[in-house]
């Protein structure tokens, strides 16, 4: 069973099926979130469908990106022969 899986997502011949099933789950996260209703909000962005979603991806991304700004313009990121 657990090979199965293994293979799964780490066979290459498997990568069409593995986007299909991804756009597919994110769909029925999306269609989800249009779904419950949203009672006692804070804030008005909160009442908004997808808002977590999109905000908590553009804060992954913008961790990344500047995490690699700083790993390799701010000096932190080495060669792989620095310490030889």
């Amino acid at each position: 069973m657990i090979a199965k899986l293994v293979n799964f997502f780490g066979d290459a011949k498997y990568t069409r099926i593995r986007w299909r099933l991804l756009l597919i789950v994110l769909a029925l996260i999306v269609l989800a979130d249009f779904l419950i209703e949203r009672h006692h909000t804070e804030h008005f962005w909160d009442a908004v469908p997808g808002w977590g979603a999109a905000f908590g991806f553009v804060s992954c991304a913008a961790i990344i990106f500047v995490s690699k700004f700083i790993g390799h313009k701010g000096g932190i990121m080495k060669d792989e022969d620095y310490y030889d």
